[in-house]
């Protein structure tokens, strides 16, 4: 008998985050282990009238490419994902690894590379995304591999994992759509704000937000949510910031990261662990090195740091920053091939002042 929470999660990913209609193509991407989950998520989706294709891989491929292919086959695109970003109306991603560090040591040139080829299909999946012609949604299946990155036991990320997504109450929906409305509210007052001051005991930086736009990440995309995000003007960044925690991406763990902004640029780039892999990934493209994304993270049920992006960059009290592509629907135009969420905790004193105005202090909002 399928767990209880599994199935409410299969019905929030495809009745609330994806919202399938009849017909609607529906891509469900994910690796074995998260089996309990797709199952549900397909009898979902044939209960909304859609069509689901799973697309599953195998643990160990991904180092297995990454390892032994030659240039050619790191740059070719599959014509499957390619014919899903292009011509499905959904996808339900399901995070399910094994082993969380299985490209801890390829060489990063190879995965710069790669990302670089897959920079038109990333485009179409933002643009699309953005003029809700594409409805995506990203989650994980609790693995024994997450659990240790989090120094939790299974069990204990099981129930972080079906907290955090409101999967263990009789009424997801319902929270999650509280969650829409508060953060509505400060969605709403930045409308017309022009300027940014961010400042505390490890960021000192400036930047404008003039005719850009916040988004309310309120569980559509992303599973759970919690933060409101805008893409900054692409030039306006001045002045440095030290994150908090160690940034994860391709299997590598960068500790210590401090980044130097001037006219929107890094100009200076440093880190205690793996500032090599940090260097090779902001020289992927021109646009890697400017900021995609500001965001402010606001889910109080997120409380702790749990080597996920998904869940870290929503700890209520943080604020995160991304290297690289931008959202089109905030009014970003930077293009990358690369989006890296880097944390910045803001509960030691840390503000943010809006044309003059302090509107968030030790990561409470004042407004």
């Amino acid at each position: 008998m399928a767990d209880p929470r599994t199935n409410n999660l299969a019905r929030i990913l495809v009745h609330y985050s994806t919202k399938v209609k009849p017909r609607d193509r529906v891509c469900i991407v994910a690796q074995p282990a998260a089996a309990p989950l797709i199952r549900e998520v397909y009898r979902e989706v044939l209960n909304a009238g859609g069509f689901p294709h799973s697309l599953i891989t195998i643990e160990g491929l991904e180092y297995l490419f990454f390892a032994q292919a030659n240039d050619e086959q790191l740059q070719y695109v599959s014509p499957f994902t390619k014919m899903v970003y292009e011509e499905f109306e959904a996808m339900i991603g399901i995070g399910s690894q094994s082993n969380t560090r299985d490209l801890s040591n390829i060489d990063p040139s190879r995965q710069s590379l790669r990302a670089k080829s897959r920079s038109e299909i990333t485009k179409i999946f933002l643009e699309r995304g953005a003029a809700k012609e594409f409805k995506w949604v990203w989650t994980i299946y609790p693995t024994q591999a997450y659990a240790q990155d989090a120094e939790m036991s299974l069990s204990e990320f099981e129930e972080y994992v079906y907290s955090t997504t409101f999967a263990d109450t009789d009424d997801p929906v319902t929270m999650w759509q509280k969650i829409h409305d508060d953060q509505q509210t400060v969605v709403d007052w930045f409308v017309g704000k022009k300027h940014v001051e961010v400042k505390g005991p490890d960021v000192d930086l400036t930047l404008s937000i003039e005719g850009r736009t916040f988004e309310n990440c309120d569980g559509e995309n992303n599973m759970p949510d919690g933060e409101i995000f805008t893409g900054p003007v692409e030039d306006s960044a001045n002045g440095w910031v030290r994150f908090t925690y160690p940034a994860v991406l391709r299997g590598r763990e960068v500790e210590g990261i401090e980044l130097h902004f001037e006219a929107g640029k890094v100009v200076k780039a440093s880190a205690k662990k793996n500032e090599d892999f940090l260097l090779k990934m902001l020289d992927t493209d021109p646009g890697a090195r400017y900021l995609g994304e500001f965001a402010i993270g606001t889910n109080e049920k997120i409380n702790r740091f749990i080597k996920e992006i998904l869940f870290d960059e929503k700890i209520g009290g943080t604020i995160h920053m991304a290297v690289g592509s931008g959202y089109p629907e905030t009014g970003s135009v930077n293009e990358s091939a690369i989006h890296w969420d880097m944390i910045c905790d803001m509960r030691d004193g840390g503000q943010i002042l809006v044309d003059g105005e302090l509107i968030y202090e030790s990561g409470e909002f004042k407004i």
